[in-house]
């Protein structure tokens, strides 16, 4: 997953989605997708279909978030036989790994820590319809063909339930011009499990993005103590999945 660098073919799919708008290839993710920012004010992604987290679902997540924080709102949403869409509108702000801000890691690391326990504050835990537990994921991985070891089949004890991100590493949070949390994309696995699913994954991101050291910041800026048990499990089953 990264920014491209290189230049990247426009699907017909895309350029039909775009309506003449010009189109600008901001990331790439894992699978072979592409996301593009349109000069009208849209973001549009596009790639092959996922069987672990669709971008229809993406869109119901997003839906029922945005009644609760800031997140991108969905325009339109589709899929073929061979690869599946989503169109939201641009949000202001740029993503904590940003040219700008990989140059101020400082901030950056602050921000998504702070931004990640402000949407577990925010998202109602008894109002979401989604899970993301432990047993839902080794569910998803086994109808996936993936198979989990077993000892990642037992979780440590639950310190909180939140709605989690599912996806929490840092390019998910947007920043505002000060350097601010503003925002969260990318929400497609998002639902009900310990917070530290999340925390561990933001944590470990920070070295793949500014490099080491930057651990303790992202847990000083949620406002928790480290937790080495359920970061490794919560790291473990990230890696298996």
């Amino acid at each position: 997953m990264s920014i491209p660098t290189e230049a990247v073919p426009v699907p017909p799919r895309v350029r039909d989605l775009a309506a003449g708008a010009r189109l600008v290839p901001v990331w790439r993710n894992g699978l072979g997708g592409h996301t593009y920012r349109t000069d009208d004010g849209r973001y549009i992604k596009h790639g092959p279909r996922n069987a672990e987290t669709t971008m229809a679902r993406e869109a119901e997540r997003l839906r029922w978030a945005r009644r609760h924080t800031l997140v991108p709102e969905v325009i339109e949403t589709g899929e073929d036989g061979a690869s599946e869409w989503l169109v939201t509108r641009a949000l202001p702000g740029l993503s904590a790994v940003d040219p700008r801000w990989v140059a101020e890691p400082g901030v950056a690391v602050a921000a998504v820590g702070a931004g990640l326990r402000a949407l577990h504050d925010a998202l109602p835990v008894a109002a979401c319809p989604f899970d993301w537990s432990v047993p839902a994921r080794v569910a998803n991985a086994a109808a996936r063909g993936i198979r989990i070891p077993d000892a990642l089949h037992a979780a440590p004890p639950v310190d909180l339930l939140v709605v989690c991100h599912g996806d929490a590493c840092c390019p998910n949070t947007l920043l505002d011009d000060a350097g601010a949390p503003l925002a969260h994309v990318d929400l497609g696995a998002l639902g009900v499990a310990d917070r530290w699913a999340d925390i561990a994954v933001a944590a470990m991101s920070t070295e793949w993005n500014y490099g080491p050291g930057w651990e303790d910041a992202l847990l000083a800026a949620y406002g928790i103590d480290p937790d080495p048990v359920r970061v490794a499990y919560y790291r473990d089953l990230w890696n298996a999945t």
